[in-house]
């Protein structure tokens, strides 16, 4: 298999993960204008979000396991199985009698069993992408590179999307079809599940799940926690932090309102939406060309700590940035940026590349299940904080959050310099290695690790490592 043909595997297996963005992004505005009350009165606005999220973390706990026991391919086959599906009858939600709450209400749970598909993305998508970035054929230096691009770029492309679809929409149809503009902008969504659906039918489980999976073998739960707790302790922690910041974006509502003299026109909305979405790209882009170089670790803190500098900035100087609202915006942009380049790149990668294969999807849909539940929290405390600091209306109530989040974000600096494993250019392979050996030291068999998936296979169990041994030794004695 060629290189070019490697590297499409990689983002056959993390181009999923543009469904979390466009599907977490796509719902807001248009429900809110069209049916202001029924969503006023039962807090739809933020059930939406918090039921998307509880679907989330369901996905990323349960497929954690199924793609360790079952199949990497099984994993993400059925993950964008189900966004399909959901997305489709999303965008058919209807309630009895035509009721905007029985809509809303059925809404609310789609949204739920399409954030379980979302979620089944990371530790099956996500994993595999992480795998098949270290296949031979994948140049050394450029192997964080596509991960970073096959996954995290992809989500923040799907926020981008998730605004500007709906602008063309209300674009062709306008005001008075609302309907239209919100049905289809959910029910487009099945697009991109059914074209990555397609593209992996030939894919196979990556070559180091076949050879390390415990899918046939009892999982040593206690070895591997008194192992990796610390680890995963550290980017849980971080990937909570990093997700309790970033998920309430309190400036793009002032630079918005700001812009538009609180104009309430879509495409307006829409449009600046887009925009501030865009401030996203040239961080997870530019990071992902760096990584490799500076390593995940060292970049991951250079991002936080430039993130927390210009978080500082805006808040200390927030009075004065806020009549030059174009200096403001890009002070912004370039906060968002370095939150991509650092945390947004860097979590995934440290999490899919920290531990051994035989659980690496638990262990990922942990740390980032954790995330979820830090984004959560985030949503639904942050409107609590700006209260407490004074409210919208003043400058503490609009400073507060970003003091407190510049602030965790050099808390989760330090956490990563002490406590997260730096990571090496073909580290699943040591890894793996370390492994065995670990288990082997605590008297556990690991002859039945791995698998041979077809016929015609070239290794078996056994006979992998007896060939890996003999290279070892070829190799110590040269």
């Amino acid at each position: 298999m060629t290189s070019l043909s490697k590297v499409s595997m990689i983002f056959a297996a993390g181009t999923a993960l543009f469904s979390d963005g466009y599907a977490n992004g796509v719902i807001g505005n248009v429900l809110k204008k069209l049916y202001p009350e029924a969503v006023k009165k039962n807090n739809y606005s933020k059930t939406l979000t918090s039921v998307a999220f509880a679907g989330t973390v369901v996905g990323m706990l349960v497929f954690g396991w199924i793609s360790d026991k079952i199949g990497r391919k099984f994993g993400m086959m059925a993950a964008t199985g189900i966004v399909a599906l959901f997305s489709g009858l999303s965008a058919a939600s209807t309630g009895a009698h035509q009721s905007p709450t029985g809509l809303l209400a059925m809404l609310s749970a789609c949204r739920f069993l399409l954030g379980i598909g979302v979620g089944a993305e990371y530790p099956c998508g996500s994993v595999a992408a992480s795998e098949q970035s270290e296949e031979e054929g994948i140049a050394k230096n450029a192997q964080h590179r596509w991960f970073a691009l096959a996954t995290n770029t992809m989500i923040d492309f799907g926020f981008v999307i998730s605004s500007f679809v709906p602008l063309v929409l209300f674009w062709i149809f306008g005001e008075k079809h609302l309907r239209a503009v919100w049905r289809l902008s959910l029910g487009l969504g099945v697009i991109p599940a059914l074209a990555v659906l397609v593209w992996r039918l030939n894919m196979k489980n990556p070559t180091s799940y076949r050879k390390h999976s415990m899918r046939d073998a009892q999982i040593p739960y206690w070895l591997v926690i008194k192992r990796y707790w610390i680890n995963l302790a550290a980017l849980s922690l971080t990937w909570f932090i990093y997700d309790f910041i970033t998920c309430f974006g309190i400036y793009s509502s002032t630079i918005v309102d700001t812009i538009t003299g609180d104009n309430t026109s879509l495409s307006v909305v829409f449009g600046w939406a887009t925009v501030i979405n865009l401030f996203y790209m040239p961080g997870t882009i530019g990071g992902a060309f760096i990584v490799d170089y500076v390593g995940p670790k060292n970049t991951m803190i250079i991002g936080l700590l430039l993130q927390s500098v210009f978080g500082f900035i805006m808040s200390g100087l927030y009075v004065q940035l806020k009549k030059k609202i174009a200096a403001f915006a890009v002070i912004y942009g370039i906060f968002l940026s370095f939150g991509e380049l650092g945390p947004g790149n860097c979590l995934g990668l440290l999490a899919a590349k920290s531990g051994p294969t035989a659980v690496r999807g638990q262990l990922y849909g942990l740390a980032a299940a954790i995330g979820k539940v830090g984004a959560f929290a985030g949503t639904w405390s942050f409107p609590v904080i700006i209260d407490d600091f004074g409210g919208p209306s003043s400058n503490r109530g609009n400073t507060g959050p970003f003091w407190i989040g510049s602030g965790l974000a050099i808390f989760s600096a330090l956490v990563t310099l002490f406590f997260i494993r730096p990571l090496s250019h073909d580290g699943l392979v040591e890894e793996d290695a370390k492994f065995r050996e670990y288990l082997e030291s605590h008297g556990y068999d690991t002859s039945k690790m791995g698998f041979v998936e077809e016929e015609g296979e070239e290794w078996s169990r056994a006979s992998q490592f007896e060939k890996d041994a003999d290279v070892k030794a070829t190799e110590a004695e040269a």
